[in-house]
């Protein structure tokens, strides 16, 4: 990369390529949460509070065991803590690794790897997949994290 550039210039096609990611990352974080939303409505149910089986505008007709677990529900607050888990610590290690200065090509595997492989991982989690199935989608994810913290931690020493 040409001195001339800056490391956190979009005009760094490894910044310009860890901040797309990043931004569609942090979409999906904050985003999946309206999903369980969508679905406790569509339920009528799978709510955690007390107060939320009560009469109000969005529940205008509490029914018995809207408190009680739903699946459909619970399995999309499962989707957002696995994000919860997973997100912070690649925007972590993506924003150190841009700082690196790595290769162009090695950042943009690592990166969309990453990214490829957490949507691949929504899909099969919210498609009810075999765990298999979903360790593998979640393996490359974290390979990646793991691949940008070992080559800034080579680097920093």
């Amino acid at each position: 990369m040409p001195d001339s550039i800056a490391l956190l210039s979009l005009d760094n096609p490894v910044f310009q390529a860890y901040s797309v990611a990043a931004s569609i990352m942090l979409l999906k974080l904050m985003l999946q949460p309206w999903m369980t939303v969508v679905r406790m409505m569509k339920a009528g149910g799978g709510f955690r509070s007390p107060e939320d089986a009560k009469k109000s505008p969005l529940n205008p007709a509490p029914i018995a065991g809207q408190l009680e677990p739903n699946e459909y529900v619970e399995r999309s607050r499962r989707l957002n803590l696995n994000d919860l888990e997973s997100i912070p610590g690649f925007l972590v290690a993506g924003f150190l690794f841009v700082l690196s200065a790595p290769p162009v090509l090695l950042a943009q595997v690592l990166i969309w790897t990453y990214v490829i492989s957490r949507a691949a991982h929504f899909l099969a989690y919210v498609t009810a997949q075999l765990h298999d199935v979903r360790a593998f989608c979640w393996t490359w994810s974290s390979l990646s994290v793991i691949a940008m913290t070992v080559y800034v931690l080579i680097r920093a020493l």
